[in-house]
C-alpha cells in the first residue's frame, strides 16, 4: 500500500525541478528520499528516482530522474507522490495515522461491536470517525473522553459510550 505525502503543482526553473505541496504532517522528509512513486490523474504508479531536492521558502523543490527538463516536469503538474506505507515516519504514543485506522472495528468498554472505520474527518477541535454501523453511519469524536483503547495489533478500537453517542 502506498502513502500520499505530497502533489506535484508545476515545474520550476531551467533544470526541471518540480515544486511540490506537501501533504504530510511532515514536510522534512522530502530531503531524504532517494525514491518515490508518481501517480498521474488517470493510470498506475510510477517508480521514479530522486536526484536532488532542496527548499524553496519552506516548499519542497525535487530533481526526479527522467523529468530533467522544463518540457519533460511539465507533464507531472497534479500527479501524487506517495512511498509505501512502511516508510511512513513514526508517530508519538497515542497517534495514528488514517490509513491505520480505516477499516479497524470499534466496540464499547462492554463489548458489544458496532461497527468499522469507514472514513475520517477533520473538524476544528477533533478528528470524527465515520463507523458504519449496518445501514446506518455512526459518528465518533475522536476524544480522550471516547476512545479508551486503540489495538494496532487486533484492529479494535474501543470507545466509552456517553449518553446520546449512538443516537
Amino acid at each position: 500500500m502506498l502513502i500520499t505525502i505530497g502533489m506535484v503543482q508545476k515545474s520550476w526553473g531551467v533544470k526541471g525541478e518540480v515544486k511540490v505541496l506537501p501533504l504530510t504532517d511532515f514536510p522534512e522528509r522530502f530531503k531524504d528520499l532517494r525514491r518515490v512513486y508518481l501517480v498521474p490523474p488517470r493510470g498506475s504508479e510510477k517508480v521514479c528516482r530522486v536526484l536532488s531536492s532542496r527548499y524553496l521558502g519552506g516548499q519542497p523543490l525535487l530533481l526526479l530522474e527522467g523529468y530533467d527538463s522544463p518540457e519533460r516536469s511539465k507533464a507531472l503538474a497534479g500527479w501524487l507522490i506517495k512511498l509505501p506505507r512502511e516508510e511512513a515516519m513514526p508517530l508519538p504514543e497515542g497517534q495514528y495515522y488514517c490509513f491505520e485506522l480505516i477499516g479497524m472495528t470499534v466496540c464499547t468498554e462492554e463489548g458489544e461491536k458496532l461497527g468499522e472505520i469507514t472514513d475520517i474527518f477533520e473538524t476544528g477541535s477533533n478528528d470524527v470517525y465515520v463507523v458504519k454501523r449496518g445501514r446506518k453511519e455512526l459518528y465518533l469524536p475522536a476524544t480522550s473522553e471516547i476512545v479508551k483503547q486503540v489495538d494496532r495489533k487486533a484492529r479494535v478500537i474501543t470507545i466509552h459510550v456517553v449518553d446520546g453517542l449512538l443516537d
